[in-house]
This record gives C-alpha cells, sequence and structure tokens, in this order.
C-alpha cells in the first residue's frame, strides 16, 4: 500500500479540518448541538469505556476518517497479522504476539502453551518453597535483569498490579547499567535465597549482560561456580550463550523472533508478573488483553476502540500539528504506564521511510508523555492549560479503588480527571485580565476502566497495542522494526574503547573527544 492509495481521503480530511481552526470554533458548542454526544462518541467492552466526545469531531468527520480506514487497507492489514504473515517486511517475519494470549494455543501454537505450562511449574516450585539456592534455603526474592521491553512491561504490570501480589516472594528490577541500579537493588538481598532471571532475546544486550555478570560475582563471592544453576534462569533465544554463562538448559525459556521486545510481556519475559500474581493472575492479563484482540479483529471500525484511537491520533497529528500526547493515569498504580506506552508507541511509530523504502513527507510517530495525575496538576498542566502547544490528552481511571477506607478520597481523585477534561475543552475566556484568560479548545479522550484488575489491565495495554499497529498502517510505515535503535549500541563500543588511556581518539569527533578527556582528568583511582 502506498500514500497514493489514500491520497483523496487526506485531502477531505485536509479541506475539513479547517472547520475546527476558525478562529470561533469553540468544542464545547458541539455538546449544545448534540444532546446525545457522549453516546454517541463513547464506546464500551467489557469492563472498560472509551469516551472521545471531547474530540474535534462531528459525523462528517468520522465518516471521512472510516474513508481514510478504508483507503488504507487497515482491515486486510488486521487479518493479515492475526494469520501471522509477514508484516515485519524489514525482517521478514511475522508480529504474532497476539498467539501469546490465545485461548486455543495448545492447537494453534503448542510452543506457546507448553512454555506457559513451564512457566506455571516454575512459579508452583517458587511459591511452594521448593526451590532452593545453594545452602538448602528457599528462594525469596527475584531479581529481573532486562531492559526496554524485557524491563518496562513486567515492572510496569507489576506495580500496577500490586495489590494483586500473592506476597510470596518479592520481586525486583534492574534495568539500567549504571553500577548503583543494580548495587541499591541487591542491598538486603542474601545470595542464598535470591533468584536472577536474565530477560535478553539475544543474550547480548550490553546492559542485561554486564548486570548478570555482576550479578554473577556477587553470588559467587559466597559460593562456588556452581550455584549458578541454582540462582539464575533465562529467557532468551540464544541458547548457547545462556549455557555459556552457565545456566542449565532445564531453566532456559524460550522467544520467538514473531515477539518483538515492547510487545513481549505476554511470553515468557512476563515470569516476574506471574511470579508476583501468580499464574492465575498472569492467565487473567493474557485474557484481557484477548478480549482487546477478538474486539479488535471483529468489531465494526466505527465501533473499533484502537481504531477509533488510532484516527484521532492520526487526525490531530496530521492536520492540527500536535507534536506530543499526553497520557495521564489518574490512579498511582498506573504511574510507570506512560513509561511504558513511550516505548511501545515511539519506537514502533519513530519512522521517516515507508514500507517500500521511500522517505515520508508527512508526521509520523510523536511524542508520549506523562505521569500520574493529580501530581501532573502541580506541575506541567500550566502548559497543557495556557502554553501554546496543542497536546491532545488521554486521561486514565478506574471507577473503583483497591484501597480500603478510602471511597471520599478516590472521589477526590476522579473529580479531578473529570474536571481537568472539563477545564482543556471549556477554559476560561471571561477572565478580568489578560493572563488569567484559558483558551479551553484541548481535545482529549477519558479511558476509564470499571476497575484496575489483570484482565481490565491486559484490555487496556492490547487496546494501544492495536492502536498503535492501526497507526502503521495509516502512515505505511512497519512498527516492528528498531534499528534506529542499534546505531547507539554500536557506536557505544567504540566510544567505550576510546575511553581507555592508551586508546587512539583521533578516529571520534572533537566533541567525544574532549568529553572523554575530561572524565579521564576528573577519573579517581
Amino acid at each position: 500500500m502506498d500514500g497514493s492509495r489514500n491520497k483523496a481521503a487526506r485531502l477531505a480530511l485536509r479541506k475539513h479540518s479547517e472547520e475546527f481552526r476558525r478562529k470561533e470554533f469553540r468544542l464545547s458548542a458541539l455538546f449544545g448541538a448534540d444532546t446525545n454526544r457522549f453516546h454517541e462518541y463513547s464506546l464500551n467492552h467489557e469492563g472498560l469505556l472509551l469516551d472521545y466526545s471531547k474530540n474535534f469531531i462531528k459525523s462528517e468527520t468520522v465518516s471521512l476518517l472510516l474513508d481514510l480506514v478504508e483507503q488504507s487497507q487497515v482491515p486486510a492489514a488486521i487479518d493479515s497479522m492475526f494469520r501471522g504473515e509477514e508484516i515485519n517486511t524489514t525482517e521478514q517475519r511475522a508480529a504474532l504476539h497476539v498467539a501469546l494470549r490465545d485461548p486455543q494455543a495448545k492447537t494453534n501454537t503448542p510452543e506457546v502453551s507448553a512454555s506457559l505450562d513451564r512457566i506455571e511449574s516454575l512459579v508452583a516450585e517458587l511459591h511452594d518453597g521448593k526451590w532452593t539456592g545453594y545452602s538448602g534455603k528457599a528462594i525469596t526474592d527475584v531479581v529481573n535483569l532486562g531492559i526496554g521491553g524485557s524491563d518496562l512491561g513486567p515492572a510496569m504490570v507489576c506495580d500496577a498490579l500490586q495489590h494483586f501480589a500473592t506476597h510470596k516472594l518479592s520481586v525486583h528490577f534492574v534495568s539500567n547499567v549504571d553500577p548503583s541500579h543494580l548495587q541499591n537493588t541487591l542491598k538486603g538481598l542474601q545470595p542464598e535465597t535470591t533468584l536472577f532471571v536474565i530477560a535478553s532475546k539475544s543474550f547480548a544486550t550490553l546492559e542485561t549482560l554486564k548486570n548478570a555478570e555482576t550479578a554473577r560475582d556477587w553470588l559467587l563471592q559466597q559460593t562456588d561456580a556452581t550455584a549458578t544453576a541454582k540462582h539464575f534462569v533465562a529467557i532468551t533465544t540464544n541458547l548457547s550463550a545462556a549455557t555459556e554463562f552457565g545456566i542449565e538448559e532445564r531453566n532456559l525459556y524460550p522467544l520467538w523472533d514473531w515477539v518483538g521486545g515492547r510487545f513481549s510481556l505476554w511470553s515468557a519475559i512476563g515470569l516476574p508478573i506471574a511470579i508476583a500474581l501468580g499464574m492465575d493472575g498472569f492467565r487473567q492479563l493474557l485474557a484481557g488483553a484477548h478480549s482487546m484482540d477478538e474486539h479488535f479483529r471483529t468489531a465494526p471500525l466505527e465501533k473499533n476502540m484502537p481504531v477509533i484511537l488510532a484516527l484521532l491520533n492520526f487526525w490531530y497529528r496530521e492536520y492540527f500539528d500536535a507534536h506530543s500526547t499526553a497520557v495521564i493515569p489518574y490512579s498511582q498504580r498506573l504511574n510507570l504506564l506512560p513509561s511504558f506506552l513511550q516505548q511501545l508507541c515511539m519506537e514502533s511509530l519513530g519512522k521517516s521511510v515507508d514500507k517500500q523504502g521511500a522517505a515520508i513527507e508527512h508526521n509520523t510517530g510523536d511524542i508520549i508523555w506523562g505521569t500520574a495525575g493529580t501530581n501532573g496538576q502541580h506541575s506541567y498542566f500550566q502548559l497543557l492549560h495556557q502554553g501554546t502547544e496543542f497536546v491532545p490528552v488521554d486521561f486514565i481511571a478506574a471507577a473503583n479503588s483497591d484501597a480500603q477506607g478510602s471511597a471520599e478520597a478516590h472521589q477526590h481523585l476522579l473529580a479531578n480527571c473529570f474536571s481537568q477534561s472539563l477545564a482543556l475543552m471549556e477554559g476560561k475566556l471571561d477572565a478580568d485580565s489578560a493572563h488569567k484568560v484559558v483558551t479551553g479548545n484541548k481535545p482529549s479522550n477519558t479511558l476509564l476502566l470499571e476497575e484496575l484488575t489483570p484482565y481490565n489491565l491486559g484490555m487496556l495495554l492490547a487496546l494501544y497495542e492495536h492502536k498503535v499497529y492501526a497507526l502503521s498502517v495509516l502512515w505505511n510505515i512497519n512498527a516492528f522494526d528498531q534499528w534506529g535503535v542499534e546505531l547507539g549500541k554500536k557506536l557505544s563500543t567504540k566510544v567505550f574503547a576510546a575511553m581507555s588511556a592508551d586508546t587512539d581518539q583521533e578516529l571520534l569527533d572533537e566533541s567525544t573527544q574532549g568529553l572523554i578527556q575530561k572524565v579521564q582528568h576528573w577519573k579517581k583511582d
């Protein structure tokens, strides 16, 4: 599919967008013109509501956007993904993460079912105290060593669902090669009761390997090399490298080339989730994601949540020059969600050539940012309300709280969430001085969960995954590669070598040379 196929739809949308850029346009006026607007522009799927009524849209807008979907062949692309076709065109691979949460995996992808069964056995062994370390004591702490998709997803889910944790073991996450990250995590842990999970598809990721080697050294200060087999498991495709590290074959868990890192928490990469929540909690997470998969696959386009979210993102990026989207969960438990979505969206959609290799002349992925509300109201909301940037917002909240005796506080939380979207829309034009004027006319979506459960979180995460894929089809880009990430990795090896005092630095630029020389000057013995 090349850009010419949807050229007519794009031109029609550009002309239509002028209506919403007129000085006299007021977003709030759309509600006065349509008393049924909320019901017309909201969607429900099980325990998840999407309210997209506070957007620059009306029936003509939706019709034109759906024309774009058809002209861009989004329905065919959705079918291609679920059929396991090679939609990752630059690596000649499928992107079949939906298979990881398919309840028919035993029949359709028996290797996935077998992996889940092995994870379940490991979790049971750990929870029952039957996995013992070198001294014969049961494991009490699990440290996940990974980065990117091997860290962000599991860490976010474990944090979000800590109220569902079994508390039979403590789960920790280390990602940064900064030695303080691992050292601070190991404080208070005992080598004899600590299990490390090395999560690295290639078993060659520098940050993860360095942390794994340091963790092994920490362990072996107390015992001999045979203990490595009792205190390390690995999730990888590079079985030989993991075995060479000292990990027994029975403690190796598979990944497949059709699972991208940012889509991998549903695989064995989710082992820390299963350890923290128990296998039932992990399977509920998978079931919620599968429910959204089926919705994405079968729902009519006009009632399809991921498609609608993708179209709104496309609408603002293309025709309103929106450079970023703020994702603001009014739930402290979802504080890590914006960071997870940064990788999911920006690594997938940060592309400047299309699937045919031609340079793209329009905008693609935007910047994703945000923190938990209400904290953000006391920092960056000033820019959202009175700044010059046009920033659409996704508000996320749960109707019910798990905290005990918190009904009034939770009501305040929800009141803040709903009032912020209202303030962004209405603004305040009748202020007594210019610096108090709030222009309003700022669009937002509200995603409301019935409650934050493994099932509902699974639905929410899969919703954003599918939104990203739909956007990639609209922009005719590959959402499943990340070649830009590789360049910095390669250059770091070169710079690391140059930081040795006896290594020639002439091949580096003057700035990098100067920085290295200053580090060498300041370096303490």
